[in-house]
């Protein structure tokens, strides 16, 4: 019998093993503060953000850093971060609170059942060793109808990104992330992208984008 969690049933015993097996914490001592996507791509997850996170609302925002993708014209009655460094999501300024925790190693998150209105998901679930039982976490703690909103690009630390994400043209990644989103419990899911133009001297990168909702009350 595989040692996989339950959650991750269905899979490869080995879909979600990395390059570099130490834990993510150690990987992320030290901070990044890197761009992770460039302006165009930046801009193009903003936008997105702008038409579905609800105005007001309170956010969570998960595997975050030290630079938010969430609108600066947008406010929010708060914005929760989760990262695996102190010093980058010290350095966000649009979190109103934030804490550390390696994901991969205790999937649980402690926050309210049904406590928000929105999460989302930038550039960093090719990452999840436990995708689902992470994801289904998120779908306890939002609200019904709430979205959840997990965006991409085609850079990844290859170390540490997880081995079917390695496997996978962008648009089969599309198809896992809707695939994780379904099996953790999110429905009405919708699949997009934008991609630069080919002369544009600021944009290269794709974005792709995946987005779940919690179910409506029975």
């Amino acid at each position: 019998m595989s040692d996989r969690p339950a959650s991750e049933a269905g899979f490869h015993p080995r879909a979600f093993e990395k390059a570099d097996s130490a834990p993510d914490s150690l990987f992320y001592a030290e901070p990044r503060f890197v761009e992770h996507l460039d302006p165009g791509a930046t801009a193009a997850v903003t936008a997105l953000y702008r038409t579905v996170l609800p105005a007001g609302g309170v956010v969570l925002d998960l595997m975050s850093s030290w630079l938010s993708h969430l609108p600066a014209e947008m406010d929010f009655e708060r914005v929760v971060g989760h990262g695996l460094n102190e010093d980058e999501l010290a350095a966000n300024s649009r979190l109103d609170s934030y804490f550390v925790q390696d994901l991969n190693r205790n999937p649980h998150l402690a926050l309210a059942d049904g406590s928000f209105d929105a999460a989302c998901l930038c550039v960093s679930i090719q990452y999840l060793e436990r995708p689902v039982a992470v994801l289904r976490e998120v779908a306890r703690v939002l609200r019904p109808e709430a979205p959840l909103i997990v965006t991409f690009s085609d850079r990844f630390f290859p170390s540490k990104a997880v081995a079917l994400w390695q496997a996978l043209d962008d648009a089969d990644r599309q198809r896992l992330v809707a695939l994780l989103l379904s099996r953790a419990g999110f429905n009405e899911i919708t699949t997009g992208q934008v991609l630069p133009e080919t002369d544009d001297p600021i944009w290269r990168d794709p974005v792709h984008a995946v987005i779940g909702r919690t179910r409506a009350p029975p």
